[in-house]
């Protein structure tokens, strides 16, 4: 099982000083949060990527993934692509960041991306429901 998935982080969200919702009390990861469902790490994620938009003015796929996987640590350009060709969508599009199908679309395959097995739809689902919480 991926580090992501033992943490119930799929998005693999590194430790900073957010103090989320759904975090595990322990956090055992000294890189990576971890949550007590996969819920509240997609939650995050959702919520994460929203700030991309809203807070750092990051508009398009292409620009959030390069600050989620920057290229000094991943193969930024192979994580784009895939994204993109599992979203159909294009690398310089800006993703409506309110529209539930595209989001947990783009998330799923982010998701991939990161454990390399298919995200559970019902798990991304469920966090997009609790943006709001």
């Amino acid at each position: 099982m991926s580090r992501g998935l033992k943490n119930n982080n799929p998005l693999n969200i590194r430790r900073n000083n957010t103090e989320w919702k759904g975090l595990a009390k322990v956090q055992t990861d000294k890189s990576f949060f971890r949550f007590v469902a996969p819920e509240w790490g997609y939650r995050a994620a959702f919520i994460t990527l929203r700030n991309y938009r809203k807070i750092h003015k990051l508009k398009t796929l292409r620009q959030w993934i390069t600050r989620w996987a920057p290229p000094v640590e991943n193969n930024t350009e192979a994580y784009i692509s895939y994204v993109c060709n599992k979203c159909k969508c294009s690398p310089d599009e800006e993703p409506d960041i309110n529209n539930k199908h595209q989001m947990c679309a783009i998330v799923s395959a982010m998701s991939f991306v990161e454990n390399g097995v298919k995200a559970i739809a019902e798990n991304v689902e469920k966090g997009w429901a609790m943006i709001e919480l």
